[in-house]
């Protein structure tokens, strides 16, 4: 593939495999991967291990208070091949993963402060190009002259299928009713927020992955790739 290293930003709705595929996307480039929500899940599981998140109700002052005391490190890792998540040395990225911090992470991602500091790093992260980010805001927001936008999709009920047996599979108690509520729910969260709602850019390519494979999306991928490093 070209030598051309670019910024490839991934958005869309959860639990429609951003992650998983952007992962897929640096591992066949040699690029750098920046998972931007686990970013905001961390600061979400900061405030609910701190006080900040009592009986589901976000204290958005405590959380801005307490922005300055969390330091979030993006480490690779090869025993798995892929990157953990650290907040203030400690790893975090098995923690972020559970229902209770997906059922807040929008409400918490919705503050001005936790924004400014989040889309600041990772600007930093990615500015000598050669990165892959996914999240709700990076065509928009974080990275809007990125030269690759991707805006990912895929019917409700089948994000939530997946999410489903992903949680069940580490031994998580959740049932599918549960797991579909918090999908059309974070779907709402996130469209509507009134900063950096998520929304497709104007020049963004949309992929529904509904019904497509691993390997029909790489394929989706290296059309798309080509087309732009061509130019």
């Amino acid at each position: 593939m070209d030598n051309k290293r670019i910024i490839i930003a991934i958005d869309g709705h959860s639990s429609c495999g951003k992650s998983t595929f952007a992962k897929a996307i640096a591992a066949r480039l040699g690029y750098i991967f920046i998972d931007t929500g686990a970013m905001y899940r961390a600061v979400t599981l900061y405030a609910l291990e701190n006080g900040a998140i009592t009986m589901g109700i976000v204290d958005e002052s405590r959380i801005e208070a307490m922005l300055k005391y969390i330091d979030i490190d993006i480490r690779f890792n090869p025993a798995r091949g892929a990157s953990d998540i650290y907040v203030n040395g400690d790893l975090v990225e098995g923690k972020i993963r559970t229902i209770e911090v997906s059922n807040l992470v929008s409400a918490v991602s919705s503050i001005g402060a936790v924004r400014q500091k989040l889309v600041a790093m990772q600007q930093e992260m990615g500015r000598k190009g050669g990165v892959v980010m996914d999240g709700r805001d990076i065509g928009t927001v974080v990275f809007p002259n990125a030269e690759l936008k991707i805006y990912m999709t895929a019917d409700p009920m089948v994000r939530a299928e997946r999410r489903y047996k992903e949680l069940t599979a580490k031994g998580d108690n959740v049932t599918l009713e549960e797991v579909y509520a918090n999908v059309v729910s974070r779907d709402k969260a996130d469209m509507s927020r009134a900063i950096s709602p998520l929304r497709k850019a104007d020049d963004a390519i949309v992929l529904d992955n509904s019904t497509m494979s691993v390997e029909e999306q790489m394929s989706w991928f290296d059309e798309q790739y080509r087309r732009v490093t061509a130019q």
